[in-house]
Parts: structure tokens; sequence; C-alpha cells
């Protein structure tokens, strides 16, 4: 079974969305974690984005990367510049892929407006996961 570390700045939107889609298109056939640089906790807004799209991340847990450090992983897939940045080096022998997505934390404006923005993203890195679990892991 492969394992998937997926890395993020504060393991808060982007990563834990990251995670629920890789695990829900992998099926089974992978062991999915995430983590950030820091950590912020679960982003609420990115809960309410996914259980739009019938994933519930609720329970996901914001991760440090040191946590994962004896961790052998397959795969440890950057979702923003910042971690790509803050973590060039992952002590392990995973192919490294990187994509970054823009942070949904930071957009203003009305609250319709804030969600837009977190379901355009969501949007994106289902794409990406879908994609992603069809070439390395089906």
């Amino acid at each position: 079974m492969k394992k998937i570390l997926v890395l993020c700045t504060g393991n808060s939107c982007r990563s834990q969305i990251a995670e629920g889609y890789l695990r829900f298109f992998s099926q089974g056939k992978a062991e999915v974690y995430s983590a950030g640089v820091e950590t912020h906790g679960v982003n609420p807004r990115a809960v309410a984005t996914m259980k739009e799209d019938g994933i519930d991340i609720s329970q996901h847990t914001s991760n440090n990367i040191n946590e994962y450090a004896g961790k052998a992983f397959d795969y440890v897939i950057t979702v923003c510049d910042h971690a790509k940045e803050r973590c060039p080096f992952f002590p392990s022998t995973a192919e490294r892929l990187h994509q970054n997505f823009p942070d949904p934390a930071k957009a203003a404006g009305s609250e319709t407006e804030i969600m837009h923005e977190f379901a355009r993203v969501r949007d994106q890195i289902k794409a990406f996961s879908k994609a992603f679990v069809e070439e390395h892991i089906s």
C-alpha cells in the first residue's frame, strides 16, 4: 500500500482538502496523511466546503511535519509554495511532487464570496487529487 504525505503551511485548508480527496479517490489503496510546517487547526470553512461535496473531514487533525519524521512515504506532495520553500528536504526516499494552490483562508469579502473561493480551490484540489490517484495509485 502506497503512503502519501500532503504538506502545506498550517495544515488547515489545502492539505486537509487534499487528504480528504486522496483518501476518497484511492479507495483504500493508499495511506494518506497531511501535515504542516506549522499547525493552525483544521479550518471550519474547509470542513464545510468538503461537506458540500459529500466528504467528511471533520475528524481530521492538524499535524506538524515533525510528527512524521520517521515514517517512510512513497510520495510527499507540497500544495503551497511556502511549504515547498520551508521544507525543501524531507528525510525520505519519497517521490516529491509540488502543486501550488491559492490559500482560500486569505479570501476576503462576504461569507458567500469567501465560501465561493473555498469551493473554487476545493475543485482545483479535487481535480489534482483525482489525476494523481489515476496516475500513481490505480
